[in-house]
């Protein structure tokens, strides 16, 4: 072989091997060699557990205003978004046909009252029979019974506010003929306004009725509303695996609206000085919750008992399984998923 030929085969040998030993450094860096985390340990920290649900504003009870009878809508005097008393006047059907009955009423038993006295007196003289008296004395009670029937008709005509509350919805105008029983107002009380927010099963822990919250409306971004916990569900979605959890405001929201989206923040508990971990150190192996601790320069799982979390802190506290001595690796979540059991690491800042 000629010796030029000789010199370029050497090269391509001398490249190939090259290339080899650079794939082979850099699958011992990716694979075998240290990988850097950075260093964290115990730290005092005042935490507020803080659960995090949704859902929209709603009223416990809406009360449906409906006319008792039927008849021609002549006077409104409530449009939805007004607040009413107990008693207040809404509004008003036509009182021209009732008025003529309620009157006519009236003078019949008028008149029913003067005939019965008048034959109960003959009777008793014995100048009637006491039967043809009884049959004024029955015409009486009809009469009087059709009179009371023809007032409250009367009174029904002039619709009032059930309680004190917010209009929510009117669905009839002016000129409307209405039947019985067909709603004309819905109305709802502020003070039974609160949100019905939906809570992930495995944050439930801890949270009862009287729980300090705070809740945040879509209408107005960036402020927060004072609550309460007011009461938890008992049946969880089988979907969702959410329990209903409604937290009222406090003080009553005066301009809500209902269905209205909105998030709450529900405060179970708060600890000042707690030891803590941020939570991206803490992971799930083998369904234990623990930290990849080190030593030696190598990783080690070391299994812990959480206490309260503050999600807006991203911090948990860490009440067992290590001390304020122990140095935990903490690095972005795809590459503690492959952390393993003896990896060697480099602590970097």
């Amino acid at each position: 072989m000629q010796p030029l030929a000789v010199l370029r085969n050497r090269k391509k040998q001398l490249l190939g091997a090259a290339g080899v030993l650079a794939v082979s450094m850099v699958l011992w860096r990716l694979v075998l060699g240290p990988v850097a985390v950075q260093g964290v340990r115990l730290a005092r920290h005042d935490l507020v557990a803080q659960v995090y649900g949704n859902g929209t504003v709603e009223a416990k009870v809406v009360v449906n205003i409906a006319s008792k009878i039927t008849g021609r809508i002549v006077e409104v005097d409530a449009d939805q978004g007004d607040t009413v008393q107990r008693g207040q006047i809404l509004a008003k059907l036509d009182l021209s046909e009732l008025a003529a009955q309620d009157r006519q009423a009236r003078a019949t038993l008028a008149l029913a009252t003067k005939d019965a006295a008048r034959y109960r007196a003959l009777a008793a003289k014995e100048l009637v029979s006491a039967q043809e008296a009884e049959q004024y004395e029955t015409a009486f009670v009809v009469a009087r019974e059709a009179a009371v029937a023809s007032r409250s008709r009367l009174d029904d005509a002039v619709i009032v506010a059930p309680g004190d509350g917010v209009v929510i919805r009117r669905d009839l105008e002016p000129g409307a003929t209405v039947t019985a029983g067909l709603p004309i107002f819905f109305l709802a009380n502020p003070q039974t306004v609160w949100v019905k927010a939906n809570v992930d099963e495995s944050r439930l822990k801890g949270v009862a009725p009287g729980q300090p919250a705070t809740i945040s409306l879509r209408s107005a971004p960036g402020e927060k509303f004072p609550g309460q916990v007011a009461r938890l569900g008992r049946e969880s979605d089988r979907v969702t695996e959410e329990l209903e959890v409604d937290v009222a405001f406090t003080p009553p929201l005066a301009n809500f609206r209902l269905g209205e989206q909105a998030e709450v923040w529900i405060v179970p508990g708060a600890k000042q000085q707690a030891p803590s971990l941020p939570r991206a150190a803490v992971v799930v192996r083998d369904g234990r919750r623990g930290v990849w601790r080190i030593e030696k320069g190598r990783l080690h799982f070391r299994q812990i008992t959480t206490g309260l979390e503050d999600q807006q802190a991203g911090m948990v506290e860490v009440v067992g399984g290590i001390t304020e001595q122990d140095m935990v690796a903490l690095a972005p979540a795809e590459k503690m998923q492959q952390f393993t059991e003896g990896r060697r690491v480099r602590v970097g800042r």
